[in-house]
């Protein structure tokens, strides 16, 4: 018998694991989100994270898409106190020294206007005599933290990290706490793509 594969995207709200087993009664996990048995999230987002994750029972896809190797790209919308300006953005997009390495290139995109984002559940910390910016980060690596310790090095602290695609497949549509199953059209792209 053909094992029938899963695959899930989820947007993790601010505060939960990426995990279903529970470390301590006041961890909130995906069990408290996703009743779908044998799925396993690929990658992490942290519990300060938020935004999509995809979950599956494909062991091999699972790998090539947690492996750094196969480098596919993830998109992330970052609030940051402070406002970059040009030499900032440029030294995001070339690389940035964190804990004895070097970032690889990312895309990065200041926004001009904030971003449509739904709210945060605490929200996030203001300070009225500092500025926040939103900036787009694509990547196409998944260091521990990495987005965060990149605006840290260059002095810009990451107030909210929003993960809004992992390559093709995106947030839109899934407010915090929502999953859906993927289409057949994005199960064939992820299963034929090379990430």
């Amino acid at each position: 018998m053909t094992k029938e594969f899963k695959y899930i995207i989820f947007h993790k709200p601010y505060g939960v694991l990426s995990q279903f087993t529970q470390e301590s009664p006041q961890h909130i996990t995906l069990k408290d989100y996703i009743d779908v048995p044998d799925v396993y999230p690929v990658g992490r987002l942290d519990w300060d994270s938020e935004g999509l994750m995809l979950l599956t029972n494909n062991g091999p896809l699972q790998h090539r898409l947690s492996n750094p190797r196969f480098g596919h790209q993830r998109t992330y919308w970052v609030q940051v106190e402070r406002i970059p300006d040009p030499e900032a953005i440029n030294k995001l997009c070339t690389g940035v020294e964190i804990q004895n390495y070097r970032t690889r290139p990312a895309q990065i995109r200041l926004f001009l206007e904030e971003p449509t984002v739904s709210e945060r559940n605490p929200p996030i910390r203001v300070r009225k005599n500092i500025p926040t910016a939103w900036l787009e980060m694509t990547l196409t690596e998944g260091k521990n933290r990495q987005v965060r310790r990149m605006t840290a090095a260059l002095g810009f602290p990451t107030l909210r990290l929003i993960r809004i695609s992992i390559a093709h497949l995106q947030l839109k549509g899934l407010q915090p706490g929502e999953w859906r199953n993927l289409t057949q059209s994005e199960i064939k792209d992820l299963e034929k793509s090379r990430i």
